[in-house]
């Protein structure tokens, strides 16, 4: 782990450097940046993900790309992962997974979604996704601006706490209409379920179509108070709901 005074200066100089840059750039530049050091992208295969794998991809395929298999995903979305993986050309993804030991303790039924679902995420996501970032030094997220308050102030780059990591976010800036521009200029393939009513797609038994009019995150965890699945963690641990903003 950085020291946080060290880690700090840094992550102000890239913001400093990259900030009239386009997220192609910052991804660019990003991944070979000495200041960023090894770098992987974590990418869901969800409704919006093949944008910044596609810019990863013209940039550099061999990019380490983290893909968390829940084992309780929709059969299209890894149907979805194939096809774009092979049409990008991606050759380092790496399938990610709980392990069948820490499965057989903390899940035996496959039941912990409807008992614990904070537990079930922590158990089949955040835990085995730690594990596959801790050789890297900074990763790429998909987050935005516009996803929500708390994220209004978001830049390029930004400490993650406790870990000594940065997280990348090239699309901080971009809005809704960006990213659909862009899978249109770029003939890419849609996630068969956005069609279908899913404008945010998670796991199944915890994701549910969006009427017209609702927020595009109504079908997760639908009728419960949570909202986040964790991967965005503080200090190693799964925090419930977005994170706070900043005094």
């Amino acid at each position: 782990m950085q020291p946080e005074g060290e880690l700090s200066d840094r992550i102000a100089g890239l913001n400093l450097r990259y900030r009239h840059r386009s997220a192609t750039s910052v991804i660019e530049h990003a991944l070979r940046d000495g200041d960023t050091g090894s770098v992987a992208l974590v990418s869901s295969f969800g409704a919006e993900s093949v944008v910044l794998l596609h810019m990863v991809a013209v940039v550099n395929p061999a990019t380490p790309v983290l893909f968390v298999d829940t084992q309780m995903l929709f059969p299209e979305t890894l149907a979805y992962q194939r096809e774009v993986a092979e049409r990008l050309g991606l050759s380092d993804l790496r399938i990610i997974r709980a392990t069948p030991v820490r499965l057989a303790a903390s899940d035996p039924e496959g039941d912990l979604h409807r008992r614990d679902p904070d537990a079930c995420c922590a158990l089949r996501k955040t835990e085995p996704l730690e594990r596959a970032l801790a050789p890297f030094d900074a990763w790429i997220t998909g987050r935005k601006r516009f996803q929500s308050g708390t994220r209004a102030a978001l830049a390029f780059f930004e400490e993650e706490t406790g870990t000594g990591r940065i997280k990348i976010n090239p699309l901080a800036h971009w809005a809704p209409e960006d990213v659909a521009d862009y899978m249109v200029n770029n003939r890419l393939p849609r996630h068969p379920l956005v069609a279908r009513g899913y404008p945010s797609i998670g796991c199944a038994p915890c994701t549910t179509p969006v009427k017209p009019g609702e927020d595009p995150r109504a079908g997760r965890w639908r009728g419960s108070d949570k909202e986040e699945c964790g991967i965005h963690f503080v200090d190693g641990r799964m925090v419930r709901g977005p994170l706070k903003a900043a005094s």
